[in-house]
């Protein structure tokens, strides 16, 4: 238990050093891959996200779904990654094949999609090598470069509002 403690604070130190030397990059480049992170505990319908990409036309093999079980019985095959907590290490290790790839696409959009402050949610957004992250409010604001104010379960207003910034910042 005291070991749990003591790598939960090592990996927010990483993920404060992280931030803290992070150098937004912006681009003119019209987005072609999409990452989405998703808690389970909040939302679980990991198909919308896929039906959204196909409405704007962004139909790439490299568009991915990861979601974060926080109990390993709920895992289900059908997502493209899955990682729980046991899938950390210190210091902002990862252990899991699949999530070590997830984080080393380059994505051109990366969707937190999750308003619960979770640290294996955090290190993941803050590891990522995506070009533009979008999150919701209520988590640590230098994760992301766009943040939308809904609620989790009011998918549908985030859709429309995040067709409207990236047609503003010229990403569609």
């Amino acid at each position: 238990m005291i070991l749990k403690a003591f790598r939960e604070k090592s990996n927010q130190k990483y993920i404060n050093s992280l931030l803290n030397s992070r150098k937004a990059v912006f681009t003119n480049d019209k987005v072609k891959t999409i990452g989405v992170l998703l808690n389970l505990e909040e939302y679980d319908d990991f198909e919308s996200f896929r039906l959204y990409f196909k409405e704007l036309g962004l139909t790439s093999p490299k568009s991915k779904v990861a979601a974060f079980v926080n109990d390993e019985k709920k895992i289900n095959n059908l997502w493209d990654t899955y990682f729980i907590p046991k899938n950390f290490g210190w210091k902002g290790k990862v252990n899991s094949i699949d999530l070590q790839t997830f984080l080393d696409t380059e994505f051109d959009v990366l969707i937190s999609y999750f308003k619960s402050d979770i640290l294996e949610l955090n290190l993941i957004t803050a590891l990522s090598k995506a070009k533009f992250k979008v999150g919701l409010s209520g988590v640590d604001e230098r994760l992301y470069d766009l943040i939308i104010d809904v609620e989790v379960r009011q998918q549908e207003v985030f859709k429309l509002e995040l067709k409207k910034y990236l047609t503003v910042l010229n990403k569609l």
